[in-house]
């Protein structure tokens, strides 16, 4: 477990606030120029065990909150909602009680023989401490319904108060038509959320998903982490999930689909067509879920930096990054988990970002939004896009970071979603003034694009993308490369934890890049648009 004595907190502390006030303003020349010391001192902060893993609901949220308006007000930055740096994200927080729960599947009139977090994880979608349950199951392949691809799972079967079981991902590309749903790229059709909110809008009572690390992009201990023995969370209000919510493994599935008399392998071919048609299984979910419900209060830390064109600063270009990460779990052994990379990394550089930002204003106005509760699905962006504390219409874009550079300098920079707006062209110009080219695309495979916090902005009509790291190290590329992706193994761990040993050029060069992209942006003549076609191309909305 990473150890930072109070004298080391408080060098950190001391380190950013004197660097918020130098001594002499820069040149016009360095007027925007990031720094690395201040960045490197919210980042060990941000990351320490004092903070407590930044968790959703927890005493290290709180502090974090503090600390990020507190570092707002020092570096002279506006208040974002009224007179307050914070905006209220009210949040329902479920916590499954397995222990008082009853729930087991069965199938073949037999139960299976399968534990809770080890075969399968579950929890209420609707935020209800107490559910009964005695329903079917039915396999509904993807569970994707999407008219721009002429594809329906579900084909009209009544499904309500059913448990649907369905496949995580999207229907693969053939040769005949290799551009189905994006190609190898994975499109907001696979990802985990919508298979929820497609089975709440066809009245289901429930959804196990089927887990397979390479559909899902990750391991089963990911689930694990984020579902066995922690409180998860929901927006308060709008519309709920259903019922239950849950995973299982590929192993747990096998039992499963076999003690119904099914081939689940054969199903999986045929899910593969638009034919395809949900499959009653003789199996059901049957017994209580229990589980510990309260409403929690979070906050999104807003602060803006006004515009100096008397028309233009009415409009804005907003940062952000999640503050949020997993917390504290369990009892025993290292029980913290930093979020170091993810996403304290982030954090830290909108902080240094914004001490640069305060010195350079630009013509529209430029908004640094810290977002709560990504972790939990992305909760804290998507209440800001519902009541936003800056009219969406006028809001120019939204570049999101999220687990930086935290290996070294390189010669590209990953700006993947851009292209589907006018910002493409833009990222462009800003990658070649700092001696940079644009990444090569890469098949999406684990649809990073609807992974972070610049979605919700996306679904409201707002150009947004994610900046990421390139991968075309200046030193030492192999092993540079292989520390990055050694990355893979950190990360929702306890292990994501702060090195000072960390070589933050890089981390440095892409909060750069994030800020002179930002400041074309706000320095252009008029509001960049979604390119005609695009999936998200539509008008801003007008809130």
């Amino acid at each position: 477990m990473q150890k930072m004595t109070p004298s080391f907190v408080a060098s950190a502390l001391a380190i950013s606030l004197a660097l918020a006030f130098p001594a002499h303003a820069d040149s016009a020349k360095n007027a925007a120029v990031v720094k690395e010391a201040p960045l490197r001192a919210h980042l060990a902060f941000l990351a320490s065990d004092v903070l407590e893993g930044r968790g959703t609901g927890q005493r290290g949220a709180d502090l974090t909150v503090a600390y990020l308006e507190t570092q707002a007000l020092a570096l002279g930055l506006k208040p974002g909602n009224g007179d307050s740096y914070r905006q209220s994200v009210q949040i329902a927080g479920v916590k499954t009680q397995p222990a008082e729960s009853t729930l087991k599947l069965e199938a073949g009139g037999q139960a299976l023989p399968i534990s809770f977090g080890k075969d399968w994880v579950f929890a209420p979608g609707d935020a209800t401490a107490s559910h009964s349950f005695n329903a079917d199951l039915v396999f509904v392949g993807y569970g994707i319904t999407a008219p721009d691809e002429q594809w329906d799972d579900y084909k009209g079967m009544d499904l309500k108060g059913k448990i649907l079981v369905m496949m995580v991902n999207d229907p693969q590309p053939t040769a005949a038509q290799p551009n189905r749903f994006n190609g190898k790229g994975l499109t907001y059709y696979g990802r985990w959320t919508y298979k929820f909110e497609e089975a709440k809008r066809q009245g289901a009572a429930g959804v196990l998903l089927i887990h397979t690390t390479p559909t899902a992009s990750y391991g089963w201990s990911v689930i694990q982490n984020s579902w066995s023995g922690v409180e998860r969370f929901q927006l308060a209000s709008g519309t709920l999930g259903t019922q239950l919510q849950g995973w299982m493994t590929d192993d747990t599935a096998r039992a499963l689909f076999k003690a119904a008399g099914q081939d689940i392998d054969a199903l999986r071919t045929a899910a593969e067509s638009k034919d395809f048609k949900p499959v009653p299984l003789a199996a059901k979910l049957s017994g209580e879920m229990k589980a510990a419900v309260r409403k929690v209060e979070q906050f999104n830390v807003a602060a803006v930096v006004p515009g100096t064109d008397p028309k233009l600063r009415d409009e804005v270009v907003i940062y952000s990054a999640h503050w949020d990460h997993l917390g504290k779990q369990g009892d025993t052994g290292d029980t913290i988990f930093n979020g170091a990379v993810d996403n304290a990394s982030g954090s830290a550089a909108l902080l240094a970002m914004a001490q640069e930002a305060v010195r350079a204003p630009a013509k529209r106005s430029q908004m640094f939004l810290w977002v709560a509760a990504e972790e939990q699905g992305l909760l804290g962006s998507a209440a800001y896009a519902s009541a936003p504390l800056w009219p969406l219409a006028k809001t120019a874009a939204n570049l999101n970071l999220d687990s930086l550079n935290f290996v070294g300098a390189t010669r590209d920079i990953g700006t993947q979603g851009s292209e589907r707006t006018e910002l493409g062209k833009l990222a462009e110009t800003a990658a070649k003034a700092m001696g940079m080219h644009i990444a090569e695309a890469e098949p999406d495979l684990a649809g990073g694009y609807f992974r972070s916090d610049h979605f919700n902005f996306a679904k409201n009509g707002v150009p947004a993308f994610s900046i990421e790291s390139g991968r075309e190290y200046v030193k030492d590329p192999a092993g540079s490369k292989a520390k990055a992706d050694a990355y893979g193994k950190r990360y929702h761990q306890v292990s994501d934890e702060y090195d000072a040993s960390w070589d933050l050029s890089g981390m440095v060069q892409t909060a750069q890049y994030t800020l002179n992209l930002g400041r074309l942006i706000a320095n252009g003549a008029k509001l960049p648009e979604w390119k005609a076609g695009d999936a998200f191309a539509k008008p801003r909305n007008g809130k």
